[in-house]
């Protein structure tokens, strides 16, 4: 029986919450505001950083035509940073320190210090890679991205790193993967598409024409999917 990925000759991921994640972010926000003084309690941070996410980010309408710079995602992440931190006890600090520690926060989770690869990344990078897959990445995320990658040791097992703030647009906006098939020079059908989100990794790419798999990297995510990405190079598995 095959593989699922032996169906087809390029392979896509999505970055974030499928290759690499931030553990414990509640814990680095957390650090963060109390080396400002800014005084919190991590369960405080932890329940303010998952309803701004969930608000701004989780819960946010559908754009088919979303578009995106270096300047539009900084805006929206200290938008979502600022919701948090006025969520908080700010009363002590003003809006202008407010306004420049969602800055740094952004530069935080911007910068490759804080990612780590899930432990299935490499191994499962390098047997697709020996099976001759061509692979590459679409993601929603900073310009920073290919440095991350690169940091992390994976930039070199992708043909194309593309990203919404290079390249003009983001997910859900599926033009993201036709440019990202125009770049592979791949037809739809050749391609698969594995991530974690079920609007931008599996409606989105499905309206280019692109098979798509949702990765359940954690617990509480529910629906059909796989929890690892060794799942895509086992016998017999169902799309």
């Amino acid at each position: 029986m095959e593989a699922i990925v032996d169906r087809y000759k390029a392979i896509l991921f999505d970055a974030g919450d499928t290759l690499l994640n931030v553990k414990a972010s509640q814990q680095i926000v957390t650090q963060f505001l109390k080396q400002r003084a800014f005084s919190c309690e991590e369960q405080d941070v932890a329940a303010v950083l998952y309803d701004s996410i969930q608000r701004f980010y989780y819960d946010r309408e559908k754009d088919e035509q979303a578009v995106c710079s270096p300047e539009l995602d900084r805006a929206f992440w200290v938008k979502l940073y600022t919701h948090m931190m006025n969520s908080l006890d700010s009363h002590n600090f003003g809006e202008e320190a407010i306004h420049r520690f969602c800055h740094e926060l952004y530069d935080v989770f911007t910068g490759p210090e804080v990612y780590t690869l899930f432990d299935d990344v490499i191994e499962v990078l390098e047997s697709l890679r020996a099976r001759g897959f061509q692979l590459a990445v679409i993601s929603n995320f900073a310009d920073t991205l290919p440095h991350i990658l690169e940091t992390k040791g994976i930039a070199k097992y992708f043909s194309e790193i593309v990203v919404s703030t290079e390249v003009g647009m983001e997910k859900p906006n599926p033009e993201i993967f036709r440019y990202a098939l125009r770049k592979l020079g791949r037809k739809p059908e050749e391609a698969l598409y594995i991530g974690d989100h079920e609007l931008n990794d599996v409606w989105a790419p499905k309206q280019a024409g692109i098979d798509a798999i949702r990765i359940l990297r954690y617990d509480y995510m529910r629906g059909d999917g796989i929890s690892s990405l060794r799942e895509l190079l086992e016998d017999g598995q169902p799309l």
